[in-house]
């Protein structure tokens, strides 16, 4: 599906997500104010407005539903009996949208969010956002696998250096993915380092995926390099 002026789905969501969380809010405080005036008492009235908030197209039906069994009065007749209709529901309202504005002011900038519209940058085909957002969620999160989503898309760039370098921090890292030593090769290899490459390819026909699966087509190709003497 298409949208206007080249917003993808993700970017469309993002966009309109602090409105929907704002009319969570809304709801949720409305809910609050509500069930107070219907004389709930405070606890149950707390607990439906949070579960407003958290949970909106159910809770909501669900307390639309008690009012309905509950037959209950007129807001007229039982507002007066209850202390502070409009002030308690306001603190709680104002307390709700510091919550929020705290929530998507952290969200906003987590690597998450980050590795997100790096995702969406490369469908798009941007891919010196894509770079941008990598390296973002890697200030954040030392992560060995962005540190290979990094690489890949530095190595497809042409950054054959920064892509090695990233490469060697995903693999230090921990990253469990055994193509990132047979990728190290192929980039050392075509930066003229056959000696180290042919190292990294025997590394690479020792990891788990050549001890395991012996006819996969990439492991009978760097056998058959290494075996000829020119990786």
């Amino acid at each position: 599906m298409n949208f206007p002026l080249d917003i993808s789905a993700g970017e469309l969501f993002e966009l309109i997500r602090p409105a929907m969380l704002f009319v969570a809010v809304l709801l949720s405080s409305w809910v609050f104010f509500d069930a107070r005036k219907r004389r709930f008492g405070d606890a149950l009235s707390l607990a439906w407005s949070l579960g407003t908030f958290l949970l909106a197209p159910v809770v909501l039906p669900l307390y639309l539903a008690v009012l309905l069994l509950r037959q209950c009065k007129r807001h007229s007749a039982v507002a007066s009996r209850v202390r502070f209709p409009l002030a308690i529901p306001l603190v709680y309202l104002i307390a709700l949208l510091a919550f929020l504005c705290l929530y998507l002011l952290q969200d906003s900038n987590s690597a998450d969010v980050h590795l997100a519209r790096a995702t969406q940058a490369k469908l798009a085909g941007n891919r010196e956002t894509v770079l941008a957002e990598y390296r973002k969620a890697l200030t954040l999160e030392d992560d060995p696998h962005t540190h290979k989503l990094l690489a890949n898309e530095l190595s497809e760039a042409g950054y054959w250096t920064e892509a090695l370098a990233e490469f060697r921090l995903a693999e230090r890292g921990g990253e469990p993915d055994p193509l990132v030593t047979l990728r190290i090769a192929n980039l050392l290899e075509m930066m003229g380092y056959v000696n180290q490459a042919t190292l990294e390819y025997q590394k690479f026909l020792s990891s788990a995926l050549c001890l395991k699966t012996r006819d996969d087509p990439r492991c009978l190709a760097v056998a058959n390099r290494v075996e000829a003497g020119s990786p």
